[in-house]
């Protein structure tokens, strides 16, 4: 690992090359905030793929780009006169500091004994939720923090999150599974009403039935929450390994020499179970 000042001089030497690029090349030099937007969100997935992925290379590489993002759009701010690195740097050291009194006890008596039992990282998640709240420019709202362009699946956890660190939770998590089977039995029934008739021009099912498949999801996603499982990275496990598995499906089809077109769905099932057991004798 680099020593400290290894590190510095490593983020001083990307400062100089943004400068450079902003100032020599013309691809660079006519970006906007608007023009990065898209490129940047694009990065942020690309790092969340690889961290799904535990490829730590990968991952050392992604984070690089979303760093280079970081940077410039700090250079952008610099040569309009609104805030440079330094202010963005200064900016996340008060709020971190801010948002740790149990760790930086300055201020008062009160405050200082609202920290005082805090010791695990549930407590600090509560915590923080009111001290975001005592923010001059933070939340006015408890939900007030959330993103509106955040995924609808984190949106969901985050909303959950949130409301149960100001008390609005289950008492006990065992009791989530009934609302699970509730959101079940309703959507069922709109199903049963709607009998495939309502649908709108595109062909898609009904509102109601749209509303009420979110809701079982929601309800899910609490759950999720409870057992503290991450929706969102359990989701992609199983993207992961479906994939995989309909890979090896396809790999097996062509050395039989056929096309999944033409294969009976009792035959893809066979070599999906084939694909499972080969996981299973390879984990051994």
């Amino acid at each position: 690992m680099h020593s400290r000042e290894e590190k510095l001089a490593a983020f001083g030497r990307l400062l100089d090359i943004m400068d450079d690029l902003r100032e020599k090349c013309p691809w660079d030099h006519k970006q906007t905030f608007d023009s990065l937007r898209e490129n940047t969100i694009e990065e942020t997935y690309e790092l969340a793929t690889a961290i799904s992925r535990h490829d730590m290379t990968e991952i050392s590489k992604e984070l690089g780009d979303v760093l280079l993002h970081v940077v410039f759009y700090a250079k952008m701010g610099s040569e309009t006169g609104d805030f440079d690195i330094a202010d963005v740097c200064n900016r996340l050291c008060d709020k971190l500091i801010f948002r740790h009194p149990h760790v930086y006890r300055s201020g008062s008596g009160a405050e200082n004994a609202l920290t005082a039992n805090v010791q695990n990282a549930e407590e600090v998640s509560k915590l923080w939720e009111q001290v975001k709240l005592k923010e001059k420019d933070g939340n006015k709202t408890v939900l007030g923090g959330i993103p509106d362009s955040l995924p609808s699946l984190v949106k969901a956890y985050r909303i959950q999150d949130k409301v149960a660190n100001v008390g609005f939770d289950w008492e006990r998590r065992e009791d989530v599974w009934e609302k699970v089977k509730e959101e079940i039995r309703e959507f069922e029934q709109e199903v049963q009403s709607d009998k495939g008739q309502s649908t709108n021009d595109n062909g898609q099912c009904s509102k109601e039935m749209t509303e009420e498949f979110g809701d079982l999801m929601f309800a899910l996603i609490n759950a999720a929450r409870l057992y503290k499982i991450r929706p969102d990275n359990a989701l992609e496990l199983t993207n992961l390994k479906f994939t995989r598995r309909f890979n090896y499906i396809e790999s097996r089809a062509k050395e039989q020499g056929k096309a999944l077109k033409d294969m009976s769905l009792d035959e893809m099932e066979a070599l999906w179970q084939e694909a499972k057991d080969f996981e299973r004798r390879s984990k051994i």
